[in-house]
Order: C-alpha cells, then structure tokens, then sequence
C-alpha cells in the first residue's frame, strides 16, 4: 500500500464492516446534472427499478419521472417506489396514474390515523435509486420543481446527489427491499449477496452504504461524521442545509479548531423552513467565536448534505445534522475514502465558497433585540424542528 492509500485506510477501522471497493463513484451537481442522469439509467431498465424517495411533486419534474418509471412498467420492468406520506402529501394525482401503468407502490407512515402504520414524527427522508441492482444514486435531491435548473423552470436550489457502481449498488438495493417489507410491500425475490468477504480488510479507496433506520436510530451517520472529523488533520468542509448539530458534533468541530484544523461550513444564506433559520443563526453565534467559520450561501435554498475530510473522506446523502434526521427520520448516505473524490469535492467547496458571505459576530450584534430573542427560543426547540 502507498503512503496515500495508507493514510487514508486510517478513515477505514480495523475491519470490512460493509465496506465495498469503489467502482465507480461519480458527484452529481444539482437537478442540472442529476434528473439527466437518473431518467437515462430508467430508460435503460431491464429488470427492476427501485426508487425511494421523501418528496415526489406533481409538477412538470414530477410528470416528467412519472412518464419515464410507467413506460418501464409497461415494457415489463419491476418498478417499486416507496414514498413519505408526510412528503407526498400532493401525490395522489401521480400515484393513480403510476398505478393504472403498473408500477407497485408504498407508502411510507400515512398521515390518517385510522391507516395502518399512522406516525407524524417517523419520516423516510431518503432519496435512492437503484436500477438492475448494477447503478445506484444517493443523495440530498428530491423530485420536484425546485432542484431543477433554472433555465428548465426550476428554482435552481443547490444540493448534490452521488451516482456509483459496485457491491455499494446491492447493498443500496438490499436496504430498500428491507423498508419495502416493513412496510407491507409485496415479497419479491432478494438481491445477491455482495461479493466482498464479510471482516476481510479493505484498501482505500472504498465505500460503504450507512443507514439510519427506526432501530439503529442516530448512531451511524451521525458516528461517522464524528470519527472523520476525530481524524482531521487539514480541513474538515460541511455543507448541511439544515445545520443544528448536537453538544457532541459541537464538541468535536471545536476540539478540531483548538488542533489548529480548519473548520468550514456552508449552510443556507435563505433557509426554506425559517423556524430553523432562526435557531441556526443562535447555534452559528456559539461556534463562530471557537473558530469554526460558517459561510452562508448567497443564491437560492442550499439543500446539500455533505462533508470533506483532509480531501480524502467524504460523504453525500439525505441527512442533515440535526436531531429530526439523526434521531426520527429514515436516513441514507454513502460514505467515500478516496483520494479522488475526496479532491474533487474539496475543489468544488472551495469553489462554491466563493458564492458565500461569512457569518461574523458583528453580524449576530446587529441584530434586533426581538430576533436575538427568537433565535434563542427557536434554539431551545431545535429537537422538534
């Protein structure tokens, strides 16, 4: 092993532990780069199509999906979609038409309390597809209006999403039948096992599949932002469009700064849920001092979920750091050690860093009284945001 690759089998522990050897790994940018992308890998479908998914719109992205997942029903592909109730709550419209063409479909803790499974605060905020168990994505982007591009009609909002290959893909397919059974889907017949052994070591470059589901609850995610950024050595990059992390993320941003790490997060300039724009700004005024530098994104709603570590490990999925998505929701990400993506991402933050203005106490200073007050008391509610 090189000196690189053994500096980055530090991010990797002593065992497999699900890691899988990278095939392909491949960053996509937006509803720009990532609804191109996922439509072509459906117009190739053979077999199965499994799509899960927290907002699925009735709107011309949505129409356009729709279309693209029923002309595969109707050509014989097993098409299966799980969707939050909570987050689909226009989607009947689409439903009965992806139904009438075929396609099987879940719905995830409906919001009537006299149906089966009725939970307000449990939600599947994934977003996964996988296609022939051969090409999976992952990611922040949901199915709607908002993520596309703006010269499509779209709102342009920026999130990132990831594409990959490989044992990762059978593992992302293995997860979604599990969701599936649990929530009374119909059986159908379980993807292979990867090929990789179960606790033999794995080299860097590598990547594995992590999941917060309704037994595991916050500790894999959550676990292993906080055993990258316990390893940081020369820059730990967040972009979280929801930023309200926990005393122990907390503790360990600054314990990374007091190491003389540089520690940078880009968070929404413009949040789409104010509630947690208030108590962010509250948790933003107790890091700045300790020397974490937050950047808040000048163009519209930043809904990304991601991190770099020492431009080696990294991390793309739906999660964000606060406690309805580390605690309550159903929860996905991949998690990369490679040095190529790992730069990649970091070129492309510290590109992005420049569309950022940065949040200063003399900004928290010249605030009202009044919204000093409200993000306090947002703050003190940030569990049940």
């Amino acid at each position: 092993m090189t000196h690189a690759g053994g500096a980055l089998a530090a991010f990797l522990g002593k065992r497999n532990d699900r890691w899988r050897a990278v095939t392909e790994v491949l960053p996509l940018r937006g509803g720009a780069e990532t609804y191109p992308a996922q439509l072509a890998a459906i117009a190739a479908a053979k077999h199965s199509i499994c799509l899960e998914v927290y907002i699925f719109e009735d709107d011309s992205v949505g129409q356009r999906f729709a279309e693209a997942l029923g002309e595969r029903a109707r050509a014989g592909v097993h098409v299966r979609i799980i969707y939050d109730g909570v987050g689909c709550l226009g989607f009947s419209r689409l439903h009965n038409q992806l139904e009438q063409l075929g396609v099987q479909l879940v719905e995830f803790h409906p919001i009537a309390p006299w149906r089966k499974r009725f939970n307000l605060s449990h939600r599947d905020h994934r977003k996964i597809l996988v296609v022939d168990n051969e090409i999976g994505f992952v990611g922040g982007l949901n199915i709607g209006l908002e993520y596309a591009d703006i010269a499509d009609g779209g709102l342009g909002w920026y999130d990132l999403h990831c594409q990959v290959r490989g044992d990762v893909v059978i593992d992302m397919a293995r997860l979604f039948r599990q969701t599936w059974l649990r929530n009374d889907g119909a059986m159908y017949e379980a993807p292979p096992h990867p090929h990789g052994a179960k606790h033999t070591p794995v080299a860097a470059p590598a990547i594995r599949l992590l999941e917060n589901g309704p037994r595991r609850k916050q500790m894999v995610i959550r676990g292993a932002y906080l055993r990258a950024i316990a390893n940081a050595r020369t820059h730990v990059q967040l972009q979280n469009a929801y930023f309200l992390p926990d005393r122990s993320t907390r503790a360990a941003l600054v314990r990374a700064c007091k190491r003389g790490v540089p520690v940078t997060v880009i968070v929404p300039g413009r949040s789409d849920v104010r509630s947690v724009y208030w108590a962010s700004l509250y948790a933003f005024h107790r890091l700045a001092p300790q020397g974490v530098r937050i950047l808040r994104w000048r163009g519209p709603m930043m809904h990304a979920k991601a991190a770099v570590v020492d431009a080696s490990w990294s991390l793309i999925g739906s999660s964000n750091l606060d406690a309805r998505s580390l605690r309550y929701n159903l929860e996905v990400a991949v998690e990369i050690v490679s040095a190529t993506t790992g730069r990649e991402l970091a070129d492309a933050f510290d590109r992005d860093a420049l569309h950022c203005d940065e949040f200063t106490l003399a900004d928290w200073t010249a605030l009202p009284w009044y919204q000093k007050a409200l993000a306090w008391l947002m703050y003190r509610f940030r569990d049940w945001l």
